[in-house]
């Protein structure tokens, strides 16, 4: 074991561990989230000063995404991008439902008009579509 691993501490504020495996960038935004109802700890909605323990499952939203993670590690520092993904591990049903979610926005964003160039048919029936016939 590294000396890192003997100094972790036992437990951590739920908003100071977020921010260090570098999930919200600043720990005000951290706090945000937690408050809005975006972090989840075993189905409940926690506060920021909540103290979490390794083994804790956590569920972040960030954005269009739903992350579950379980802490593997706590830290109260900020360290660099790699450290910080070794803190948690996200479950593999999450990191596929992302996906399958990414995928989906992307084709969404496309539209029936993205396979090629739009025709002057086309271009018309864009414009009737925005109002403007």
């Amino acid at each position: 074991m590294s000396d890192q691993d003997n100094n972790s501490p036992a437990k951590v504020r739920l908003d100071k561990w977020l921010w260090a495996a570098r999930l919200f960038k600043t720990r005000a935004l951290a706090k945000t989230a937690i408050e809005g109802g975006k972090v989840e700890i075993d189905g409940q909605k926690p506060k920021p000063g909540k103290e979490i323990g390794v083994g804790t499952t956590l569920k972040v939203r960030q954005g269009w995404d739903d992350r579950t993670m379980t802490a593997l590690k706590l830290s109260e520092q900020r360290r660099g991008a790699p450290e910080a993904q070794q803190l948690y591990e996200e479950t593999e049903e999450s990191i596929r439902e992302r996906q399958r979610l990414a995928e989906l926005r992307k084709m969404q964003s496309a539209g029936p008009f993205s396979s090629e160039k739009p025709n002057k048919k086309d271009r018309r029936l864009r414009q009737a579509m925005k109002g403007r016939f």
